[in-house]
């Protein structure tokens, strides 16, 4: 009972911190859970799963919350919906755009990751992943005040990596799409909530993919860790919306750049 306590604490304090910075939850989690006791065949599918839940969750309340705004109604105007007819498909908000681009990337990248995530070493991953995310937290830091260009294939390689991350340790999504989001011109309050439903429907890949192709999954932790994440939700999208964006991108890339410092110590410490 106090072991589930401790548990639904944790879950609960991970998911507040990365729905409301868009990053932190499997990343603080997946090695406390680790530390813990548990099997990496516990730890990481069930973390997926819960977060699958979380990340929908957070992106209707930042959306309601006037965070983000999404609108996936199909955009008629849009050059793919006009060549393709009634095949095309394109969202009409340049956020929900941004957020299907990243899950579309996220497929390839996730599947990926879980396929070889028995056989490839993880030190070499981490280490590259861990000086991507704290130079784009010092970047963050050092070019906040400037104006930026939103650029699309940014947003294609960062989700791509990312995803590939996150399938492979639990982790590592988060710092990389909201970072990456801020330096591809995306204002910073609405770079979280895309990357609530982006890491939410790439999770999702992830746990479809350990289900097909494994059968030695423990999903006892994913109800226990599901519930006491959900809770922390509308608290972070209140805590959001109070912010200033000036603010609130000095402290995104702060505690992107304190991630990448974490990764990189846990790798040589």
């Amino acid at each position: 009972m106090a072991i589930g306590i401790l548990i639904g604490v944790i879950a609960f304090f991970s998911e507040y911190v990365d729905s409301t910075l868009g990053m932190g939850y499997g990343t603080l989690l997946t090695p406390l859970l680790l530390l813990m006791g548990f099997e990496p065949m516990q730890v990481v599918p069930a973390v997926l799963l819960s977060e699958f839940a979380t990340g929908l969750f957070a992106a209707i309340m930042h959306h309601k919350a006037g965070n983000v705004f999404f609108d996936f109604r199909k955009d008629h105007e849009h050059k793919i919906v006009k060549r393709l007819g009634k095949l095309g498909y394109m969202p009409k908000s340049k956020e929900a755009k941004v957020a299907l681009l990243l899950a579309l990337c996220s497929v390839v990248g996730t599947v990926a990751a879980v396929l070889i995530a028995v056989h490839l070493p993880k030190k070499y991953l981490k280490l590259f992943i861990g000086i991507i995310v704290l130079t784009m937290g010092i970047i963050v830091l050092l070019t906040r005040k400037k104006p930026r260009k939103f650029l699309w294939r940014k947003v294609v390689v960062l989700g791509s990596v990312a995803s590939f991350n996150k399938g492979m340790s639990g982790g590592g999504y988060g710092p990389l799409v909201t970072s990456g989001q801020i330096l591809s011109g995306m204002e910073s309050k609405a770079a979280v909530g895309i990357t609530s439903l982006a890491e939410g429907l790439t999770c999702l890949v992830g746990v479809i993919t350990y289900l097909i192709i494994s059968s030695k999954v423990d999903w006892r932790l994913a109800p226990i860790l599901a519930i006491a994440a959900l809770a922390s939700v509308p608290l972070s999208a209140y805590t959001v919306k109070k912010m200033k964006v000036a603010s609130f991108t000095l402290i995104i890339g702060i505690a992107t750049t304190c991630l990448g410092i974490f990764t990189l110590a846990k790798l040589f410490l």
